[in-house]
């Protein structure tokens, strides 16, 4: 498998946090030294593990963040 590169650009903040110390992040993250994406993915303490995640570019941001500012969280019912 060949080698994945990554550099955390930014921290955009801290989603959840499990009881391991895994966090779900919320990053821009330059993958294989290309232009920086926001990134959602569970990471181990000191980022020296990753879990799957979720990578988006600007135009899937900005229509992510069209979608949720149009839900109603009471109606969705959840905990």
């Amino acid at each position: 498998m060949a080698d994945i590169k990554y550099e955390i650009t930014r921290s955009l903040g801290i989603l959840s946090q499990g009881t391991r110390g895994w966090q779900k992040e919320i990053n821009l993250i330059s993958w294989n030294e290309r232009a920086p994406k926001v990134d959602i993915r569970d990471w181990a303490p000191e980022h020296e593990k990753m879990g799957k995640g979720i990578t988006l570019t600007r135009e899937e941001l900005i229509h992510l963040r069209d979608i949720l500012n149009q839900l109603d969280l009471e109606e969705l019912s959840l905990s």
